[in-house]
């Protein structure tokens, strides 16, 4: 429960630092070093943390999948790209690869009982996923390099909690598929 608790904790001040417009001020590649920055503490945590190390490994593998689901949010890129408020060298891609990756993921859930305790096909989702995300990341980065404010929506809520909150959870759910299936090999 603490862990989930942490997490809410976690969840809303990434609220705040997007409702304060904190965000709204910073210059690439400060984004990505912060989604880097979490992503380094939630593996540390992993590394440190036995109790937080043992509730990732009791935690049913379709709960970690279904976290992709909100990566449906590829759909909201497509609409801000036909706003003119994202760029469609982002959008596009970002946008399907994450629609291709949240459907896959409801899929996979779909048919547990077929497909989810096959190892090569949760691999194959996972390893696409990754891919998928840190390609999202440094084509945002790539983007905001070229023209800062084309990515602005990404700063400003609801999408700065991928920066702040999402995007670090889903680059370590993969990290935690990835060894989760190498034990049960």
């Amino acid at each position: 429960m603490r862990f989930v608790l942490a997490g809410l904790v976690w969840l809303l001040i990434a609220i705040a630092l997007g409702a304060t417009g904190t965000l709204r001020h910073i210059r690439p590649p400060a984004p990505q070093l912060i989604i880097i920055g979490l992503v380094i503490a939630l593996l540390a945590a992993y590394a440190i943390n036995a109790r937080f190390r043992e509730w990732l490994w009791e935690l049913d593998l379709r709960a970690v999948i279904a976290l992709h689901l909100t990566r449906f949010v590829g759909f909201y890129f497509l609409y801000l790209y036909r706003k003119g408020q994202l760029p469609g060298a982002f959008a596009i891609p970002a946008g399907w690869g994450d629609i291709v990756i949240a459907t896959s993921a409801l899929v996979l859930l779909v048919a547990w009982s077929q497909v989810g305790r096959q190892r090569s096909a949760l691999l194959l989702w996972n390893a696409l996923g990754l891919l998928d995300i840190l390609f999202v990341v440094a084509d945002a980065a790539k983007q905001a390099l070229a023209d800062p404010a084309s990515i602005a929506a990404l700063l400003r809520l609801p999408l700065s909690l991928l920066v702040t909150f999402l995007v670090p959870l889903i680059i370590g759910s993969h990290l935690l598929v990835f060894a989760r299936l190498r034990i049960r090999q």
